[in-house]
């Protein structure tokens, strides 16, 4: 349920509101914005009383609402909501690009390629330090040593690193690490979400390989519950009848997850299409429908990758898709605003 409140509305008489909605055991999400201020009731609001307070001075509308998550609903918080990464903003009309390895291999390796899409123009750095793999024989990663690494290209190049964590073990070494990415196979994994939502550290949740926009909503809600607002939904495809790609590339869910939730929304073009040939269309695409970002794998040296390699970009590419997508950026946000 949501209560949408009048222009400037007496304090006295909205304390006196929300004192007794709290008695109700509600909680209450306050959302103030440029136009409209909303109370969000989250609980068991079936024996409220809408008349009662529709009735009051103070407010100027009452709506129930049926969506199962809460604190994501864009109802709930109508205005777009801006994740800070260590000084780098996404959301609300701020574009950025994350780059990087699929996985962290050397010390050079790492830095090179974080020297490389700083220039380009990237926000921030992507690395995997462990690697959910398909094959247990497949290189599963450097793990905290790969976080290490990814610290030390930190200190040289200045980029905020995001990294995947696998499980609830792992959280201590994340201490560091400025955005936290739950990947496609952990994106139900509730117990990890729950914990991730106790930290005060941005999120990145990827959507799963066969999941709705709804499940990753109420993915989403369990992080928001817990306290941490600060999350970023990532689309990266979703396993269909198609064999010609890795998965196939849902453009739709941005716009859709756009009108439903305030979070920011990116997409991984990379995963979702596995051939580096097919990144730069779907990335100029993702912006194009309003994407507030996108993540991009980024390899000095694909042919010999050790995780990837056929769907990561040279430095050279990824600068030149850069440049693209700074000179489609003013007419994506004016269509799309």
């Amino acid at each position: 349920m949501i209560v949408v409140l009048k222009d400037n509305p007496n304090q006295k008489q909205l304390d006196n509101l929300i004192q007794w909605l709290k008695s109700l055991q509600l909680e209450i999400n306050y959302s103030q914005g440029k136009n409209t201020t909303i109370l969000g009731l989250i609980g068991d609001t079936s024996t409220v009383d809408i008349d009662l307070i529709a009735a009051l001075d103070i407010v100027a509308d009452v709506k129930r609402i049926t969506e199962p998550y809460k604190n994501v609903n864009r109802k709930f918080h109508p205005e777009d909501t801006v994740v800070d990464v260590s000084g780098v903003k996404i959301g609300g009309g701020n574009f950025q690009i994350i780059a990087g390895p699929c996985s962290v291999e050397s010390l050079e390796q790492i830095v090179s390629v974080a020297e490389s899409v700083k220039a380009s123009g990237a926000g921030m750095l992507r690395g995997g330090a462990f690697k959910p793999r398909t094959s247990p024989y497949a290189f599963q990663g450097m793990r905290d040593k790969g976080i290490a690494l990814l610290l030390e290209a930190k200190k040289v190049s200045g980029l905020p690193i995001v990294s995947e964590i696998m499980d609830l073990s792992q959280l201590s070494l994340f201490e560091e690490v400025d955005l936290i990415q739950v990947g496609a196979r952990n994106m139900q994994n509730f117990e990890l979400l729950k914990e991730l939502g106790k930290i005060r550290k941005p999120i990145l949740l990827k959507r799963g390989l066969s999941s709705t926009l709804q499940e990753l909503l109420m993915s989403a809600e369990y992080i928001l519950a817990g306290g941490n607002g600060q999350v970023i939904l990532c689309e990266r495809g979703i396993r269909t009848f198609e064999t010609s790609t890795r998965n196939t590339l849902d453009l739709s869910a941005i716009p859709l997850l756009k009108s439903m939730s305030h979070l920011p929304v990116i997409v991984d073009p990379s995963h979702a299409t596995g051939l580096s040939k097919l990144v730069k269309p779907m990335a100029l695409g993702a912006a194009a429908v309003g994407a507030d970002g996108l993540l991009i794998e980024v390899h000095n040296d694909p042919v010999h990758a050790l995780c990837d390699g056929q769907q990561s970009l040279t430095p050279e590419a990824f600068d030149e898709l850069a440049e693209c997508i700074r000179q489609i950026m003013p007419f994506a946000y004016k269509a799309n605003h």
